[in-house]
């Protein structure tokens, strides 16, 4: 598989992206395509985002709120968390919030400069699906490479257990870590 092949890593392959995205001031295509909005848009006017006939989703930068959302959860089938730099963490929180505090039960993206390393801490957090931007993590998982985690010192939902005699140590919950939610 080429480093090109399709933009979003979901259930360890890659795949096209359905996705339209739509700019804060662009017309929206009313034609069934699936569109993303930025997250200030959608609140500005989530009437007209919510088309009938179009799945809808929103993309969130680092540091914007997502509480916000709350009300707007059922109407939503993708949320794409924004990470513009590896080392700007902002989101996993949200994918938290979201996932934990608001019960979202759509598709969770993480979209950007995306390491390796970072996929299964993020998959912790909810997210599923990635539009990863880093060539050389884009070819890791193009020739099957993961990284995994086998012990957490932080608990994460209820599907993590203790490890042995340490409470504070957690296995990971039973699932292949290329599946989704």
């Amino acid at each position: 598989m080429s480093e090109t092949a399709g933009p979003v890593w979901r259930s360890g392959a890659f795949h096209d992206d359905e996705w339209l995205a739509v700019g804060p001031e662009e017309a929206l295509p009313g034609d069934g395509r699936a569109i993303l909005v930025p997250l200030a848009r959608f609140l500005a006017e989530p009437g007209p985002c919510l088309q009938p006939e179009a799945a809808v989703g929103v993309v969130v930068a680092p540091g914007e709120d997502v509480r916000p959302l709350a009300p707007h959860l059922g109407g939503l089938a993708l949320i794409a968390l924004a990470f513009p730099k590896f080392s700007d963490g902002r989101n996993y929180s949200a994918a938290r919030l979201l996932r934990e505090r608001y019960g979202y039960a759509g598709e969770l993206r993480a979209v950007g400069e995306i390491l390796l390393d970072q996929i299964p801490l993020m998959r912790r957090c909810g997210i599923d699906s990635y539009a990863v931007a880093h060539g050389p993590t884009r070819r890791a998982l193009a020739a099957g490479h993961s990284a995994e985690v086998r012990r957490y010192y932080q608990p994460a939902g209820d599907a993590e257990v203790p490890a042995g005699t340490r409470p504070w140590a957690r296995l990971p919950a039973a699932r292949h870590p290329e599946t989704t939610r």
